[in-house]
């Protein structure tokens, strides 16, 4: 009767340490036979029957299922409850059967369904050596971060968001029928260790020279527990001089912390002309130590001043990068409002509201790609920038038609109305889209970044910004230079008067130059939506260092207002390093104020003979 009575006790106690199903084995019967002799002897058996749960439990995965050697020792002469995927030796039917449903769920699916599918033995084999691409590994790998793996009832594969919404996979498409009992899956320190290396071991073998770094770069985050030998056979294999420097100055930071003094003082010469922010904190830590060898010590603080040297150095080169992708921004913002105001003599207070409308044209177009066309949604950011250019455009070019035009050669009205038509777009933003900011993915293409070295990392949608801008530089100096349209507006911009004497239509000229400048102001929009958030407030931000730029860079000049970007965004990022943002915006300003008195024209000032 005491073997009836504890199976279950002992199957509420491994319940309570993670498992999904009663388990009692041989180990449990002959405790509870010896639990009947006497109560000394009882709680010798209750100890052991405690420490006997404790260790089966160790062996257990996250889905409570035990490992398959622990499962095919035990044995009871009753039946035993067992799950969809592990069963006991004592019913060979229920086994065969499980062994086969597990076998055929493991092996059909790609790599990640097969993952979920298997039990802890077969996951920690499959991390060993992954079955499937690289991609799919790191899809596996974000998806277990994300918390957004889950199982099914028989074995399926979900993916559920941070908005609670479950998608099937791999179709990814979003289903109402939740399974009784989704677990999610998550990892045990043994499988996430299994993870790591074996992320690194497949990427490795990769032939990218791109993803064999940043398989020496998990290595390098889990050294420790690195086997040199590894490193020592990738390294003799490397045909990629980058990825060979790499895996050298890894090797050379385990010499220095495996390795007797020789070895030590050589890998801390190699370790000098590194930038690894960790390889300084080591050559710290080492100089902290006491008894160092003098000359350890001499090759420890050479190695770190050298160090310390390339890593200020990729630092500011990080900082200069940000200043010139904040400048970027702001010449695309100020390009448009450099046009408007040089030709028309406009302070027109709307142009940040037509950065906003580029914004929210690119929101759309994303919209539409999703909804319509998916399988080109990772695309739509191409669609958008001359759909900003476009509605951008006209609705510069109505404003120009509907209120400027009756107020020209009136500054004051023309700042008042143009200040209200802002007012009026953001009202209408937000009664159509709502006070919230909405969101804009970006692209595949230009997520990640290039990684110059260990300390320096450029964001590749910031490279494209900077390129971007450069680009729409180049065909706005060509439209303005080399086409008759140009031509027209270089005339109307330095003497109106007699532009309309030779037979220049102003008026259209003065319609069209503004929709170029507020499509400029959309495309500038655009971008924006790939670096910072989309909300009705979005042109606010800008405007005022807009306007800076075109007055520091002189009035219709578009390489002042190239130089005054540049100015202005670069000691600006550097003013944030050093005083912080609030206290660089103010220094800024004061150093425009002073700039203006010595030098109102700009940088540049307009050429030619003015009739007013």
């Amino acid at each position: 009767m005491q073997r009836h009575t504890l199976c279950p006790i002992a199957g509420q106690i491994s319940s309570k340490n993670g498992n999904d199903q009663q388990a009692p084995t041989s180990r449990f019967m002959r405790h509870a036979a010896i639990f009947s002799i006497s109560i000394p002897m009882r709680l010798l058996a209750l100890t052991a029957l405690f420490i006997t749960i404790l260790t089966t439990s160790a062996h257990a995965d996250h889905d409570g299922q035990p490992h398959d050697h622990d499962t095919n020792t035990a044995h009871s002469d009753q039946p035993l409850v067992t799950t969809a995927n592990v069963s006991t030796s004592t019913q060979a039917s229920t086994s065969d059967t499980s062994k086969i449903s597990t076998a055929t769920s493991t092996s059909s699916g790609d790599a990640i369904q097969q993952f979920v599918a298997g039990d802890f033995s077969q996951r920690q084999a499959m991390l060993s050596d992954w079955p499937g691409s690289v991609e799919s590994l790191d899809s596996l790998v974000e998806f277990i971060a994300n918390d957004e793996l889950y199982q099914g009832n028989s074995g399926q594969t979900y993916l559920l968001n941070k908005d609670d919404q479950l998608f099937t996979y791999p179709n990814k498409e979003e289903t109402a029928d939740w399974p009784s009992d989704l677990s999610q899956i998550t990892l045990t320190n043994a499988l996430r260790s299994a993870l790591i290396f074996g992320q690194a071991k497949v990427k490795l073998a990769s032939d990218k020279p791109a993803q064999r770094l940043q398989a020496v770069d998990i290595l390098a985050n889990n050294i420790d527990q690195v086997d040199p030998a590894i490193i020592t056979a990738a390294a003799a294999n490397e045909d990629s001089a980058k990825v060979k420097k790499a895996l050298t100055a890894l090797q050379a930071r385990i010499d220095f912390k495996n390795g007797d003094l020789p070895t030590q003082i050589t890998a801390v010469k190699l370790l000098a002309d590194s930038d690894s922010p960790q390889v300084l904190v080591d050559i710290e830590s080492a100089l902290a130590a006491d008894n160092l060898d003098s000359a350890l010590e001499a090759a420890l603080v050479d190695a770190e001043s050298s160090v310390s040297r390339r890593i200020k150095i990729s630092t500011w080169t990080g900082h200069i990068f940000t200043g010139m992708s904040t400048a970027s921004i702001l010449l695309l913002a100020a390009l448009g409002l450099a046009i408007t105001f040089g030709l028309l003599g406009v302070i027109n207070m709307a142009h940040g509201e037509l950065i906003m409308i580029g914004a929210y044209t690119t929101y759309m177009v994303q919209n539409f790609f999703q909804a319509y066309m998916p399988d080109m949604a990772g695309w739509y950011l191409l669609a958008a920038i001359p759909a900003a250019f476009l509605v951008s455009a006209i609705i510069g070019m109505i404003i120009e038609r509907i209120v400027i035009r009756p107020l020209y050669g009136r500054e004051l009205e023309t700042l008042l109305a143009t200040f209200g038509v802002s007012l009026i777009l953001m009202q209408l933003v937000r009664m159509i889209f709502g006070a919230q900011n909405v969101e804009v993915s970006n692209v595949a293409w230009l997520s990640g970044a290039y990684q110059v070295s260990s300390s320096l990392v450029l964001p590749y949608n910031r490279i494209a910004i900077i390129g971007f801008t450069v680009i729409i530089v180049a065909l706005l100096v060509y439209l303005l230079n080399k086409t008759r349209f140009g031509l027209f507006i270089r005339a109307v911009t330095q003497n109106r008067q007699m532009a309309k004497a030779v037979g220049i239509p102003s008026a259209r000229i003065d319609m069209m130059a503004f929709g170029l400048g507020s499509g400029l102001a959309g495309m500038a929009g655009c971008a924006l939506a790939q670096v910072g958030n989309v909300g009705p407030d979005l042109g606010q931000t800008y405007i005022i260092d807009t306007f800076l730029v075109v007055v520091v860079g002189g009035v219709g000049q578009v390489w002042g207002a190239v130089l005054a970007a540049l100015g202005l965004g670069v000691s600006g990022t550097v003013l944030e390093i050093g005083i912080g943002a609030v206290l660089a915006k103010i220094v800024l300003l004061v150093l425009v104020i002073l700039f203006i008195q010595k030098r109102p024209q700009g940088l540049f000032a307009l050429k030619g003979r003015f009739v007013e």
